[in-house]
């Protein structure tokens, strides 16, 4: 029997008053089943579809954060990150079904001190697995984490090269030991990446447990209220910035010819200039990039680490494939 942890729950929620309505009893739901201490923290990124009114009517034992402008994901998050009083945070996207029993089989993850988190298997609403473990895996100097994989022996515990941001169980000390989201990402994308590319780093480890499933129903709020080329900027701007922060030397160097010549110059030559915008967005952030790279620099002497993603994918990564496991297309 593995020891149970008490759990702060923490939902980000922007105009998702329809999605919380829909989704928060099934949470409420499975961590009563759960039977342990918790607590649940709505942090409101600045809603106008009365989202804050609908929690304060209807769940009035809800910790409510509210911020005073729209802030983006890594901020709204960091907020509720900063009130978790529990030993472990799920970090979940107000659009998230969880099954009763979804954290039965996380429990034992937390027997391992050097587990940072993990996050179960993830179903659309067609029935289909949207995001599994995502194998770790390098085009170049370019990181890739596109394949979804899962074991199919029940008793390995299957590394994943990054936990989703709408869907992951971690241990608050070493998230509050990370400052949580870095938010040189915000708006929005690529600051879970991030986030599990520095716990890997610093020597913790992010695991995928099959046998728990939630349900997601892709909410448009993102889409709805920015255009396809904003979108694509941002995207590719933080891909970037992810790059920036994790390659060190030699690799470093290599990426930026890459990237110039593979990210950048082959997509204006079929004309897709959003790229430009993308490029001067993230030289912009230069001073941030730096900022971040210092810091985890600093966090990683701290823990007398030396681990590049090159190293992770050595020693946790290239085992998988030796092991028994199912590729999802």
């Amino acid at each position: 029997m593995y020891k149970r942890k008490s759990v702060s729950i923490i939902i980000p929620n922007y105009n998702g008053v329809s999605l919380l309505e829909k989704y928060l009893p099934d949470t409420l739901r499975a961590i009563r089943h759960a039977g342990v201490p918790y607590e649940v923290i709505v942090v409101d990124d600045c809603s106008t579809d009365g989202s804050v009114d609908f929690i304060l009517a209807n769940y009035p034992k809800t910790k409510l954060l509210i911020n005073a402008s729209n802030r983006g994901f890594s901020y709204t998050c960091n907020q509720g990150i900063k009130e978790a009083e529990m030993e472990l945070v799920l970090l979940l996207n107000s659009d998230v079904s969880l099954s009763e029993d979804y954290f039965a089989k996380l429990w034992r993850y937390f027997e391992d001190p050097d587990t940072f988190g993990v996050m179960s298997r993830i179903m659309n609403t067609d029935g289909k697995i949207e995001d599994a473990a995502r194998l770790l895996a390098f085009s170049g100097m370019k990181f890739k984490a596109t394949r979804f994989f899962y074991s199919n022996d029940p008793t390995k515990k299957t590394p994943t090269a990054y936990l989703s941001g709408a869907n992951a169980l971690v241990c608050r000390e070493k998230l509050v030991e990370l400052s949580g989201f870095d938010e040189v990402f915000s708006p929005f994308y690529c600051e879970d990446v991030d986030l599990s590319f520095r716990a890997w780093r610093m020597g913790w480890k992010c695991f995928y447990e099959h046998e728990s499933v939630c349900h997601h129903e892709v909410s448009n709020t993102i889409r709805s209220t920015h255009s396809k080329n904003k979108l694509l900027s941002v995207v590719y701007r933080n891909k970037l910035i992810l790059h920036a922060i994790h390659l060190d030397g030699l690799r470093r160097r290599l990426w930026y010819v890459q990237m110039l010549f593979v990210e950048v110059l082959l997509r204006v030559l079929v004309g897709k200039f959003w790229i430009l915008t993308a490029l001067r967005e993230f030289y912009r952030r230069r001073a941030e990039i730096r900022i971040s790279r210092e810091k985890l620099s600093q966090q990683m002497v701290g823990r007398n680490s030396k681990l590049s993603l090159f190293e992770v994918k050595r020693r946790f990564f290239d085992p998988v494939r030796a092991w028994d496991v199912s590729f999802v297309r």
